[in-house]
Order: structure tokens, then C-alpha cells, then sequence
């Protein structure tokens, strides 16, 4: 017999199917109150040329240029005055007193008392500064015979030695290149962590000590270490040091010549990374650094940050020295082999 308890539990098939004895379900949501659809993300900005990258990011150098050239040939006669004040802008762009005199005299050659049009001044100056850069604009070209190719980076602080040492190390990265690098800046804890960042990001072995460790000892370390695992490349980062520190250049040479030991040949390639916002004491750290490192080529990076970019026309036409990257931004992609004619149509505004 049935437990009429079990059969009051048990809803029928008329209270199954109108719910008797259980919870109605939950009505659906009506249509009308459904939540809009999402907006599509706005599409990404397209991604900017180099060139326009480097336009923008000595527009504050090419500006002060293009201004005061405006300012003093608009509407004015070419004579003495006008040929000193254009000479005037060109120095305080850092251009250098040599090569703003050639430009002057060039402007000034069978102009006088003709007024010129300041477009055809920034053709002139365009011209030159690509004239005196194009000889010293060399890409950076690793020899394959040089296993591993040892790359030196000195500099003062603050001019960007590990983030150009961390963007270098990418663009090898990407030729398919095996890199070592070596976090030689054994005075700061945040450049041998910086660096180790970089590493990861790159796919790049890192030779690394603790703070305050012997720099020349790591050198040694790092390129023999690059040698067992049969790296192509080495870079090494070195502390910033002002020139005018004798014990901290005389290191620099301990870890050159700690380096020879391994290879006698080493380092292959000394880069001076030079930050363009310091003018002309630019000037002063390549004829230091070139005293006692032997540079073998610069890169100068901070040009978004200054009106003074000039400052590299002045290096080329003094010393000679090849310039093989400069850098407009942070990013791995602001860092570029140099180009002489894409920077002096840059600086001149055109």
C-alpha cells in the first residue's frame, strides 16, 4: 500500500506540467530589457613612420630654427645684419660655430640687398647639415669573424646607456642574433635590474652580480661565459661616469683591459651614448671618452627632449666620429640607424 505522504509529494502529471506543488520558473527576461550591445573599441591610431616619428621628435629643435629664420628674413633684405642674427639661431641650436658660418656664407653668396624667401634659407641649411652629416652616418655592422662580437657602452649618468643597450639588444634579437648582456653598472641596483628586465623581454642571457661588485671581474665573466654558449653578440653596460672623474675613467680602462684577457681583440665596438639635452658638453664627453675608451661610434638619444639637436651636426663636423642610432622616444622601435638626409630635412622643418 502507498504511503500517502510519499503520493502528497509526488505532484501528478496536470501538477507537473502547471507547476502544482513546486516553484513557477523564472520568466525569461523580456527583450526590451536586455543590456545594449557594447560599443566597439575606437580602432588603434595607425602606427607612425619613422621619419614622421623623427620629425616629431626634433619639431622643439627645428621650431627655434624655423622661427627665428622666419623672424629675421620675412619681409627683410639680405645684409650683414641679417646674415649675423641668422648665425645667432643657428649657434643657439648648437649647430656649431664652424658649420653656421659656412651656412651663413653660403646664403649671403650674391644675395646682398635681395630679399631671399626663408623657404629657400631652410633649403641652404637642409643641404648643408646633410652635407657634413652624410660621412659619419654609418650603420653599426657586426662582424661575424668576431665570435663573440663584444660592444662596449660607456657614457655619463642619465644619458640612456641601458635602455639603449636594452633596444639594441632587440634589434639583434629580431636578425636571429644569440646576445649576452652584461649588467656592468654595478653601482645601481635599478640599472642591474633594468637590464636583467630587458633580458627577459628580449630572450637575451644576462650576466648579472650583486650591487657594489667588481664591474671588471663581471667583464671578464661575461665574455667568457659568452664564448661557452656560443653567443654572438655581447653587450655590456658600464656605471655613468663624468669625465672629469679621473678614478672612474681609469675603472673604464681596468674593464677594457680585464676584457683583452679573453679576447685580445675585445671590445670590438666602444659606443658612446650621448643624451642631446646637455648642448654642448656633448662636446667634452666624446673628446674624453675618446681619450680614454677609443669610441668607435655614438648614439645619441634624447632628441624629443630639446630644442638644441643641432648639437649633433656640431660633433659630426668636429670630430668625425661615425653616429650609428639616434633615439626619439623610449620605445625599441624610437631607436633607428641614422640617416643624414631624413634628420637635416627634420631640423630644418621641411
Amino acid at each position: 500500500m502507498s504511503d500517502p505522504l510519499e503520493t502528497q509529494k509526488k505532484p501528478g502529471f496536470f501538477g507537473r506540467m502547471f507547476g502544482r506543488g513546486e516553484k513557477p520558473a523564472p520568466a525569461p527576461a523580456a527583450e526590451a530589457e536586455a543590456a545594449p550591445p557594447s560599443p566597439p573599441p575606437p580602432p588603434a591610431p595607425p602606427k607612425r613612420s619613422w621619419l614622421q616619428r623623427l620629425r616629431a621628435g626634433l619639431s622643439r629643435s627645428s621650431s627655434a630654427i624655423s622661427q627665428g629664420i622666419s623672424d629675421i628674413f620675412t619681409k627683410r633684405k639680405l645684409d650683414a645684419t641679417t646674415l649675423e642674427d641668422l648665425e645667432d639661431v643657428l649657434i643657439q641650436a648648437d649647430l656649431g660655430v664652424a658649420t653656421a658660418s659656412r651656412i651663413t656664407g653660403l646664403i649671403g653668396k650674391n644675395r646682398y640687398d635681395k630679399q631671399i624667401d626663408p623657404q629657400e634659407v631652410k633649403s641652404l641649411l637642409a643641404d648643408e647639415v646633410q652635407r657634413t652629416l652624410e660621412p659619419v652616418a654609418k650603420p653599426f655592422v657586426i662582424d661575424t669573424a668576431k665570435k663573440p662580437f663584444v660592444i662596449l657602452v660607456v657614457g655619463v649618468n642619465g644619458a640612456g646607456k641601458t635602455t639603449t643597450i636594452g633596444k639594441l639588444s632587440a634589434k639583434f634579437r629580431a636578425e636571429g642574433r644569440k646576445v649576452q648582456l652584461a649588467a656592468g653598472d654595478t653601482f645601481r641596483a635599478a640599472a642591474i635590474e633594468q637590464l636583467h628586465m630587458w633580458g627577459e623581454r628580449t630572450g637575451a642571457a644576462v650576466t648579472m652580480r650583486p650591487q657594489g661588485s667588481d664591474a671588471a671581474s663581471l667583464a671578464f665573466e661575461a665574455v667568457s661565459e659568452a664564448r661557452a654558449n656560443d653567443a654572438d653578440v655581447v653587450i655590456m653596460d658600464t656605471a655613468g661616469r663624468l669625465q672629469n672623474r679621473a678614478e672612474l675613467m681609469a675603472e673604464l680602462e681596468k674593464i677594457i683591459r680585464v676584457m683583452k684577457k679573453v679576447d685580445p681583440q675585445a671590445p670590438h665596438a666602444v659606443l658612446l651614448v650621448l643624451d642631446a639635452t646637455v648642448g654642448q658638453n656633448a662636446l667634452n664627453q666624446v673628446e674624453i671618452f675618446g681619450k680614454v675608451a677609443g669610441v668607435t661610434g655614438l648614439v645619441m638619444t634624447k632628441l624629443d627632449g630639446t630644442a638644441r639637436g643641432g648639437i649633433l651636426v656640431a660633433i659630426a663636423d668636429k670630430f668625425k666620429l661615425p653616429i650609428h642610432f639616434i633615439g626619439v622616444g623610449e620605445t625599441a622601435d624610437d631607436l633607428e640607424p641614422f640617416e643624414a638626409r631624413d634628420f637635416a630635412q627634420a631640423i630644418a622643418g621641411l
